[in-house]
């Protein structure tokens, strides 16, 4: 135990070191809040360029074959969580975090400056493709890494809380980007500037808030804990070594599948589901899904703060029985509403559920990991499930859209949500059986 540890736990309470720890979440919280903007601003502004990149005349078609290659970036999110889950556990979480947003700088820079396909043809969706393989990769490094940094810089009655704002910041980067938006659509530009130049605004924005990220992240300490394991074991971080903790590489898909699925059902999918599904204007659309991102904001450090009361398995299965039951109801009820206050209000009871998850997830997966390892555990199995159950929802959805079934999708997310629920009512509850204080 360092110097600083034992002199809290021996007071009670030190206010240097817990300005210590809330400076270190800030930063690290603000990065992440950059790189998902940077990654968000694709889908929020996806309405105004898909006709640059993919020029059919069907709007539906248009939309397909942006969420498609929205799918088709996260192939590359399972490399990233290995390439930076290595570089986290072997060189620190401070590099791997700097890394990760200079990627995204460069993914967000190429969206902005790449020509159309009225300019150059079919190199036009190819270097979108390029742009957004990069930005995956540094996505899927950025997870890992972040998860672990905030669980480690945490102090142990707090971490459910201080790791919510993990997605406080992750939904904040999707609210940052419908707010560019909003003034872009309200304020500077009109709709005929919006779709023919104006869209490459936000990605240059992005570009910038990487550089400045990647300097603040510079400026991190390291955790103690990676400190304290490199002094007492040799940094491995590799795949063999994690593959000695088979159970909990399946616990981290099974608690994600059902998890990840929703929140990208209701995050990424709602804006178009909302515009071409029920109906609502491209204004209206654009309120209502601020609006409940707002919502979702707000639950994640009152779900996280109960976590560390509570327990974190009570809100995983809270949100697997609602899920399973809900979802349905939901979507269906959402798909026949015309009223834009009434969408508001079920998408927000949607995240009364969703929030289960996404507020302690990154929390529950650190806690199942020794040190030596943990970023990569939690890295590079979350991403290979993100890449099969979330980042294909959209695309999923709009598919079933295309063929006259769109309520396939609504008992397909059901389903995987019920399996995730069977995980969740297995698995021990990390906050009492922790991994956190182990250096293997």
């Amino acid at each position: 135990m360092t110097d600083q540890a034992m002199k809290t736990a021996s007071d009670g309470f030190d206010l240097s070191d817990a300005e210590r720890r809330i400076k270190a979440i800030f930063i690290g919280s603000i990065g992440n809040l950059v790189e998902w903007y940077d990654f968000y601003a694709y889908t929020a502004f996806a309405l105004y360029f898909a006709p640059a990149f993919f020029p059919q005349s069907d709007p539906v078609v248009q939309q397909l074959n942006v969420a498609v290659l929205f799918a088709a970036t996260f192939l590359m999110r399972p490399l990233g969580g290995w390439l930076f889950g290595y570089l986290a556990d072997h060189y620190g979480r401070r590099l791997s975090l700097t890394l990760s947003v200079v990627c995204m700088c460069f993914g967000s820079l190429m969206i902005a400056v790449t020509p159309t396909y009225a300019t150059i043809g079919f190199a036009a969706p190819a270097i979108l493709a390029l742009a957004r393989v990069i930005e995956g990769l540094s996505l899927g490094g950025e997870y890992g890494a972040s998860a672990t940094y905030l669980s480690e810089v945490a102090d142990a009655k707090h971490r459910g809380f201080y790791s919510s704002f993990q997605y406080v910041t992750l939904i904040g980067g999707q609210l940052t980007a419908i707010i560019v938006l909003l003034l872009l659509q309200k304020v500077f530009l009109t709709s005929a500037e919006l779709k023919e130049w104006g869209w490459r605004i936000p990605f240059a924005i992005g570009a910038g808030l990487a550089i400045f990220a990647a300097v603040m992240r510079r400026n991190l300490h390291e955790t103690d804990a990676f400190v304290e394991a490199k002094k007492t074991v040799k940094a491995t971080g590799s795949i063999a070594t994690l593959l000695r903790y088979p159970r909990e590489l399946l616990l981290v898909v099974g608690l994600t599948a059902g998890g990840t699925a929703a929140f990208y059902t209701f995050t990424t999918y709602m804006q178009t589901f909302v515009k071409l599904s029920v109906g609502l204007s491209e204004d209206q659309t654009t309120f209502v899904i601020f609006g409940t991102l707002i919502f979702a904001t707000l639950l994640q450090p009152l779900y996280g703060a109960l976590s560390d009361r509570i327990g974190r398995k009570p809100l995983l299965i809270f949100f697997g029985v609602v899920g399973t039951l809900a979802t349905v109801p939901i979507l269906t009820t959402l798909k026949e509403t015309k009223e834009p206050l009434y969408v508001f209000l079920l998408i927000s009871g949607a995240w009364i559920f969703v929030a289960g998850y996404t507020s302690i997830n990154a929390i529950v997966k650190a806690e199942l990991f020794p040190t030596n390892v943990r970023a990569l555990g939690v890295g590079l199995p979350y991403a290979i499930t993100v890449s099969v159950f979330g980042g294909t929802a959209p695309a999923i959805a709009l598919s079933f859209k295309s063929l006259g079934h769109e309520d396939w999708f609504y008992y397909y997310l059901t389903g995987i949500i019920f399996l995730s629920l069977v995980i969740y009512s297995t698995m021990r509850d990390t906050k009492h059986e922790s991994a956190m204080h182990r250096h293997e």
